[in-house]
Order: C-alpha cells, then structure tokens, then sequence
C-alpha cells in the first residue's frame, strides 16, 4: 500500500498565492494533503477558485520556522538605532517624484 492509503493523517500544508495585481506571495490559509502536488492542486481548488491567483506556492508546516512575538523586541531591536536606514534620515530632492 501506498503512504497515500496508509497514513492516518496528511501533513498540514501553508498556502501562498500571487494575487494577478500583487507582487507577493501572501498566505491565505493551510491544508491537508497526501503529497506535495495534491497539495497545489488541492490549493489551486479551494484558495483560486475565482481566478484570482497567478501563482500558488504550497509548503509543509513542519518546515516552516518563524520567530516568536514574545522575542519582538530582541529581536528586532538592534535595526532601531540606525537611523540613517530611515527615510527621514535624508533630504530628499524635489526633482525626485517617486520615493
């Protein structure tokens, strides 16, 4: 028998579609499903069903790693002190119209 017959539970798998306007992937939700491409195509089924993806890209929760709100400021404290990296740091030119 096949791993598709026997095994008890499909793997979660996370969602991310490309809207036709969007340049990014956003997630829009999970599934389960017993293989990588029954995954997209079950995807394709439940999160496009009214043309509104381009692209749809599928993962396996387990491996996804993410960091935790709980480390939120250690995390990302140390890009706070940087000020130049913000755009209020500079002057910016009137001759330049899209910044």
């Amino acid at each position: 028998m096949s791993e598709r017959e026997t095994s008890p539970e499909w793997p979660l798998y996370e969602v991310f579609v490309r809207g036709k306007r969007g340049l990014n992937h956003v997630h829009v939700g999970s599934l389960h499903a017993a293989d990588d491409a029954m995954a997209v195509l079950h995807a394709r089924d439940v999160y496009t069903r009214r043309n509104e993806g381009v692209s749809v890209w599928v993962v396996r929760s387990e491996h996804i790693t993410a960091s935790s709100p709980d480390e939120k400021d250690p995390m990302f404290a140390p890009s706070g002190d940087k000020v130049y990296r913000h755009p209020t740091f500079y002057d910016i030119p009137d001759s330049v119209p899209h910044i």
